[in-house]
């Protein structure tokens, strides 16, 4: 690893990397880990952003298809839960001696600040990491799409999305063994493949602003490390 290749990078999380495997809310240990791993990435030099999402709690979408709660409502609900997300990874890395601001998309004023686009810039300024809530702030918008938003915004240099799986896979791993790791692919080869590693509209977004995506597993110990240093980790989507 020979040192950060981009100066602002915007990291997406998925709620489901709060908790453990099949579970809910948010397990302690697993909280720590993701602080540690940011943190590690922070000691490399480049201003960081976090996107956080809400599986481990509900997603609006199928929340609303399971109950009587309209999707807008649902959603909403949704963008709730990535606040007490953002919260306690605040309060995580705030004990790990990082220093950190949650903006929200929504405003919750006892809790975190109103995202304003030159507040979030002057905090990166300041070397905090600024850590992204509330989704886009609207219904029917995933936070994929937040985070592509805020990249695009934010003028990142490069979107990680942090997973539970290695990168984009010709197919399902888990269900096709003969699945293989794509290492690379141009955002076009992922709207025609129809592949669903992130939603559509992120990757177009992505595509318009010239911001590569990659994709990695954020539960091996050195992967986000390794992808800002410039190393083949995961799949990078780009031009």
């Amino acid at each position: 690893m020979t040192g950060c290749q981009y100066n602002r990078v915007l990291l997406k999380l998925s709620g489901e990397s709060f908790c453990l495997p099949g579970e809910f809310g948010i397990n302690g240990p697993s909280l720590e880990s993701i602080a540690e791993r940011i943190d590690e990435i922070c000691k490399l030099g480049p201003q960081i952003g976090v996107v956080v999402g809400a599986g481990n709690f509900i997603r609006g979408e199928t929340f609303s298809q399971k109950s009587h709660i309209p999707r807008n409502t649902a959603d909403y609900m949704g963008m709730l839960c990535t606040i007490i997300n953002a919260t306690a990874l605040q309060e995580t890395l705030e004990k790990l001696g990082r220093q950190t601001r949650v903006l929200s998309a929504i405003e919750v004023a006892a809790m975190c600040e109103t995202f304003i686009r030159r507040r979030a810039l002057r905090h990166f300024e300041q070397g905090r990491v600024v850590i992204l809530a509330g989704g886009t702030g609207n219904p029917f918008f995933t936070t994929d799409t937040c985070a592509a938003l805020r990249a695009a915004e934010l003028d990142a240099n490069v979107l990680i999305k942090a997973t539970k799986v290695d990168g984009v896979y010709s197919d399902d791993p888990k269900k096709n063994p003969q699945a293989t790791l794509l290492p690379r692919l141009s955002y076009d080869e992922v709207l025609q493949r129809g592949l669903r590693i992130m939603d559509h509209a992120a990757i177009s977004l992505c595509r318009e602003n010239h911001i590569p995506v990659i994709v990695l597993n954020i539960f091996k110990k050195g992967n986000i490390a390794r992808a800002i240093a410039g190393e083949p980790v995961g799949t990078l989507i780009d031009d």
